[in-house]
């Protein structure tokens, strides 16, 4: 009888085995270690787990297959505590000690340099971990964790278990080893020594905090790189955080025919990269851009490079940012209980009156999380400040050129990445503090049959005098960076030409067919390719993830929940870097694949299905899923039959926005790129370092009217269903 209870526990059983004896141990250089099975018996680069201990010196291997075997005794053994006792010893100190061979033997014997003076050299050397060690240190992990259930952890319930001992073991290993990897990295000096000092001496580095604030033509007003990203991360947080209020406000308090422009301009910037605001900005206030045209043929003034700098980079950010907010005030403004405004009207009180002491406070949760948003967003932008910021520096793209530019300073990178850290958690800190106490709650299980009250006279005007003009410049914007793909050079030849998308995306008949004879082809569907892999993962992972946070207690949960947020807090330009660090070396070596690339595009995404599932999850009823356990179905059918089917929006809104956020992301990226997988951002970055806007804004347009239609396409399937359950609730007031 207790075989058929341990089912779970012989397929892992059974895969930790099959890969100990089938699969090539570690990672194989320039080549699918898939395809190299049939040679696990043979030499050292391609053997298995077993061939490695008995012919080619690498006895440490051996724990791997201790702790199967011992598993398999366990498996003989009942169900029940003894048999928990005895997985977790032999699958997790067996994983552990794996793990820890791993970090001490890397490429060129001990990893460290002590280990080796106490110990002597070691003859054995190891490359990263290949799909052989990877599954047999997954197998020993999910056995380690159905041994913690056995002993009454988690209920009892192995699927919970293995769920919360590998997502956490994800999250470890995929964000916060590499943050903590690259940013101890401050800590070393440039002989390898650890020293304290070292990280103080390259924080507070006059480049970094400087005050002796000097202006030049390139950049405007520049101090140390550190006030300077504080400084345009608040002022873009500000002014996104406020136009992204008036134009919700206007939205939902204002008039209904602005309703569909808005959705327009909301999805701008999700589907463009960050980057394209930046070159339409250019093709306007650049030395070459229409206004200095105009300025110069009507005044006389010669073009200069004014726009280029702190003003510039602003801007693009407020061009690009403010739908973000707007989207997230939106809700909030949708979500204000009318019938507490009618209240107070009742009470005799103004329209204005109502609007500052009754909506307005019950907008300050949205603000908040607006202006952290709009924060992170802007000390996280890579492509704008590398586009328009002139010699203007901020702290993104100090970091990749000390990682990227001949210097190849990983400590100076990891001081950078530790003050971009700190701001970010800071404010992330302050925005919890302000609010975390704090009870907004407008919404209650009784109906509310209120009408939302039209603003107030006075702020209508206000929100009309700035949110249209802004409207209208942003649409101008966005149009000039489509029509410069179109024009043979800007500002010189506005001749009409497909010249730009031909060197890009020509296609030719040769001897064998159709050839892809544009330079951007490559960089394309290496983007859809590597996106269409990751976004499944990371909707499938944040969904898992959320409902262990929603439907299961367990220790630790606060740090669990933090190391699967963290990803959110922490900008795109430190994942990247701690990703070059992390995974350059054995156990997890890496860098130069494809494989690196998804994982960023996965965990640095991870947030926005954490979070999509954690919003759907409070919205179901608690009652469904302990119908479903007192009919006797598991977690797992429960999950796949009654959880999963009411989600599906959820689900799906996830994947399609990482998918889109993978293609236009560069922040993250811009470092794990190589030649064999560029993508599409940094091909784009790349012509516009050479001057060639036409190329990079003829890309951008096909980019935009790709994710167009991707987004239009999740519209039809599931946007309706979620709008008509919106209308349904518009509608109650008739009752």
């Amino acid at each position: 009888m207790h075989l058929s209870d341990n089912k779970a526990l012989w397929w892992w059983l059974a895969a930790g085995l099959l890969a100990y004896i089938g699969l090539p141990w570690y990672a194989i250089q320039d080549s699918n270690g898939l395809l190299m099975i049939p040679a696990v018996f043979s030499g050292p680069e391609a053997g298995n787990g077993l061939i490695q201990v008995t012919h080619f010196g690498r006895p440490w291997l051996a724990l791997g297959g201790v702790g199967l075997l011992v598993a398999v005794a366990a498996a003989l053994m009942p169900a029940g505590r003894r048999q928990g006792l005895v997985l977790m010893l032999g699958g997790g100190s067996a994983a552990l000690a794996l793990l820890a061979s791993g970090f001490l033997i890397g490429a060129r014997g001990w990893a460290f340099e002590s280990i080796t003076a106490a110990w002597g050299a070691l003859g054995a050397r190891q490359p990263g971990m290949g799909w052989g060690g990877f599954v047999v240190l997954t197998a020993l992990l999910m056995l380690s964790a159905f041994g913690i259930a056995r002993r009454g952890y988690f209920r009892g319930d192995l699927f919970v278990a293995a769920a919360v001992v590998g997502c956490g073991s994800l999250l470890a290993l995929f964000i916060v080893f590499p943050v903590l990897k690259a940013l101890s990295a401050a800590f070393f000096t440039e002989d390898g020594m650890f020293a304290v000092t070292a990280i103080i001496e390259r924080v507070a580095s006059e480049r970094n905090f400087g005050l002796d604030c000097v202006t030049s033509p390139g950049s405007g007003r520049t101090c140390g790189v550190a006030w300077n990203t504080l400084f345009l991360g608040l002022m873009t947080a500000a002014s996104t955080t406020l136009l992204g209020t008036l134009m919700a406000l206007m939205a939902e308090r204002a008039s209904s025919r602005y309703t569909k422009p808005l959705n327009v301009l909301a999805m701008l910037p999700i589907i463009t990269p960050p980057f394209v605001v930046g070159l339409g900005l250019i093709l306007l206030f650049g030395r070459a851009g229409v206004v200095n045209q105009f300025l110069e043929y009507a005044f006389g003034i010669e073009p200069t490079r004014w726009f280029y700098g702190w003003f510039g980079v602003w801007l693009a950010q407020t061009f690009a940012f403010t739908p973000i907010a707007f989207m997230i005030m939106r809700g909030v403004v949708q979500g204000v209980s009318p019938s507490l405004e009618e209240a107070a009207q009742t009470l005799r009180a103004t329209p204005m009156r109502t609007f500052t002491t009754v909506t307005l406070p019950l907008l300050k949760p949205g603000l908040a999380n607006a202006f952290l948003v709009g924060f992170i967003e802007s000390m996280a932008d890579f492509g704008n400040p590398i586009v328009v910021g002139g010699q203007f520096a901020v702290l993104s793209t100090e970091i990749f050129f000390a990682i990227v530019g001949a210097q190849y300073d990983q400590g100076r990178a990891a001081s950078l990445a530790w003050i971009l850290t700190a701001f970010a958690l800071t404010v992330f800190a302050i925005q919890r503090g302000l609010l975390g106490k704090q009870n907004f709650t407008t919404v209650s299980g009784k109906g509310d049959a209120g009408m939302a009250l039209p603003l107030p006279r006075q702020v209508r005007a206000l929100v009309h005098a700035v949110a249209l003009p802004w409207m209208a410049f942003t649409l101008v914007v966005y149009l000039f960076a489509f029509a410069g793909g179109f024009v043979q050079t800007w500002g010189r030849d506005y001749t009409l030409t497909l010249n730009h998308f031909r060197t890009a995306f020509s296609l030719e008949w040769g001897t064998f067919g159709l050839v892809w004879a544009g330079s951007a082809w490559n960089s394309l569907f290496t983007t859809l390719k590597l996106a269409a892999i990751a976004a499944p993962l990371t909707a499938t992972l944040g969904i898992l993830i959320a409902w262990l946070l929603a439907r299961t207690e367990f220790r630790g949960q606060g740090a669990f929940e933090f190391a699967a947020l963290l990803a959110f807090a922490i900008p795109g330009t430190v994942l990247g870097v701690s990703y070059i660090m992390a995974f350059n070396v054995p156990p997890f070596e890496l860098t130069g694949t494809a494989l690196i690339i998804v994982l960023c595009f996965m965990f640095r995404n991870l947030p926005v299905g954490v979070r999509a599932g954690t919003a759907a999850f409070k919205q179901l009823d608690k009652s469904l899923d302990e119908a479903s356990m007192m009919l006797r179905a598991g977690s797992v059918k429960t999950l796949r039959f009654v959880v999963l089917p009411l989600l599906k929006p959820a689900l799906v809104a996830a994947l399609v926005y990482s998918f889109v956020r993978s293609i236009t992301t560069v922040s993250a990226v811009i470092f794990l790129v190589t030649a064999e997988y560029e993508l599409a951002t940094t091909y784009i970055i790349g012509r516009v370092g050479n001057g060639d806007y036409g190329v990079a804004l003829a890309y951008c347009t096909v980019l935009i009217i790709l994710m167009s239609a991707v987004t239009a396409l999740i519209q039809f399937f599931v946007g309706e269903r979620k709008l008509g359950r919106r209308k349904a609730v518009a509608m109650a007031p008739s009752h």
